[in-house]
């Protein structure tokens, strides 16, 4: 549930200037048919965009078209949660869009001050951060252009970031 306060992402990254990033914690996340669909067999047949071209990939592309950087960093635990497992597998569709993605292995972040919760920075001054159930249901999100607590997530990215594996080269274990 997001407040009413809150812009939606596609305004958010609509008004983006420079940068969009997004730095992931958690090893699984709220359900959806498309993980459950892949967890039964079912693959995405990467020749057919229409079948898995989603209106988030549009405004990453629209994003990226514009100038802007989109990095995602991923911290995770190995071995991996299915539910990572399959990430891994579809973020074929957020490369495809312009965003560059990373990972890092749990264990190489132990020394890295991290954020308390997933968040997206735009621009390093607007911070959405999203609020998880310890099951992985998203219960709310907020957002802030506090100094103090920007500062803390843009550093955290940063350090995840200089550390993680590009997608290409991270293989699941």
């Amino acid at each position: 549930m997001t407040p009413p306060s809150v812009p939606p992402f596609r305004e958010l990254l609509a008004g983006a200037k420079r940068s969009a990033v997004h730095l992931e914690l958690r090893d699984t996340y709220f359900s959806n048919p498309r993980f459950e669909e892949w967890r039964k067999g079912s693959r995405v047949d990467w020749s057919d965009r229409s079948s898995w071209w989603l209106p988030f990939h549009q405004q990453i592309a629209d994003a990226v078209a514009r100038g802007v950087t989109v990095r995602r960093a991923r911290v995770v635990s190995e071995p991996v949660t299915e539910y990572i497992r399959w990430e891994h597998y579809v973020t074929h569709a957020n490369t495809a869009a312009g965003e560059e993605v990373r990972w890092l292995p749990r264990r190489q972040a132990s020394d890295l001050a991290l954020a308390g919760n997933d968040f997206w920075l735009f621009d390093g001054r607007l911070l959405r951060v999203h609020h998880f159930s310890g099951d992985g249901d998203l219960v709310e999100d907020e957002i802030t252009d506090d100094a103090a607590t920007v500062e803390v997530c843009a550093t955290a990215f940063d350090s995840v970031w200089q550390r993680a594996i590009p997608h290409p080269r991270y293989g699941i274990r």
